[in-house]
């Protein structure tokens, strides 16, 4: 993934190969500002795109007991009522307060400087176009209702949130280092695709897993899934499949073992990547002990 500075306007961005051109109107009228950011257009949503919410959201929150870690539960309600599509500012309401964040709406994927830029400044970008009914199973770009669902909750926890402007702080020094494709491989492995270990048991706390209902299973319960403890070395040297469930999650105590996990400067860890052979996806190192 290369990064790419917005300088007039905002162009759609891709990461991985695909067929077709991202979704998202990047032009609004003038409306997409050049840090990517754009004002949530509630009035486009159909009463189809709201039941398209509306059975997302019931689908997976019948999921998430013993699968999900507890705080992402506890803090789903502040979401609002799932019977429509929640308004941005609403949210902000609630968010602000509690950990300083706020939600801030984009056409689509944004390129990493700017996704960096945001998260530094404690704003999450949230995909404001949801998916259409034929996607309802899987979608191919993160939409609304994997941003909202998926990664919001949690930003009402202060540890993950203290975490997740850290890694906006870092995405910033790492772009300046050439590192951004190891540190997007923590993303990968954490705030998308992370397991914490619970005093009950293993839970999903990332938002790749928590917002799909087969990985959701697969991740937490999968009797031939492997679950590795979280090595900031071994996951920044692991590649990852966009195309099918992960073979290999990675696995945290806890919100503040993970930020103080990545707290230290990065730095001497990339010079030490250089050196190192990349791991494929599925492969599971001598000694590694499965969870």
């Amino acid at each position: 993934m290369t990064p790419t500075e917005p300088k007039s306007g905002a162009t759609p961005t891709v990461y991985g190969q695909s067929e077709r051109a991202p979704r998202g109107d990047y032009s609004r009228g003038g409306l997409v500002n050049t840090d990517y950011t754009c004002p949530q257009n509630y009035a486009i949503y159909t009463e189809a795109d709201h039941n398209t919410y509306r059975q997302l959201h019931a689908r997976q929150s019948a999921l998430l007991p013993g699968l999900a870690c507890d705080q992402f539960i506890a803090a789903l309600p502040l979401l609002g009522k799932p019977e429509r599509i929640p308004r941005f500012e609403d949210i902000n309401q609630r968010l602000q307060p509690a950990t300083g964040w706020q939600l801030v709406a984009v056409p689509g994927l944004i390129p990493e400087v700017a996704f960096f830029t945001l998260l530094a400044n404690r704003q999450f970008p949230v995909t404001d176009w949801i998916r259409k009914p034929e996607e309802f199973d899987y979608v191919v770009e993160p939409d609304l209702f994997h941003d909202l669902f998926g990664h919001v909750p949690l930003l009402f926890d202060p540890v993950f949130a203290d975490h997740l402007q850290a890694y906006g702080v870092g995405g910033l020094k790492a772009n300046r280092l050439g590192a951004c494709e190891q540190l997007s491989r923590l993303y990968w492995f954490t705030i998308e695709f992370g397991l914490i270990r619970q005093h009950d048991g293993l839970r999903a706390y990332g938002a790749g897993v928590l917002s799909s209902p087969g990985e959701l299973v697969h991740a937490v319960r999968g009797e031939q899934t492997q679950r590795i403890a979280l090595d900031l070395l071994r996951a920044m040297r692991s590649h990852y499949r966009i195309d099918s469930f992960q073979p290999t999650y990675f696995v945290i105590d806890s919100f503040q073992h993970l930020f103080d996990l990545t707290a230290p400067d990065f730095t001497p860890l990339y010079a030490q990547l250089l050196a190192l052979d990349e791991i494929p996806p599925g492969l599971i190192l001598s000694g590694e002990e499965l969870l």
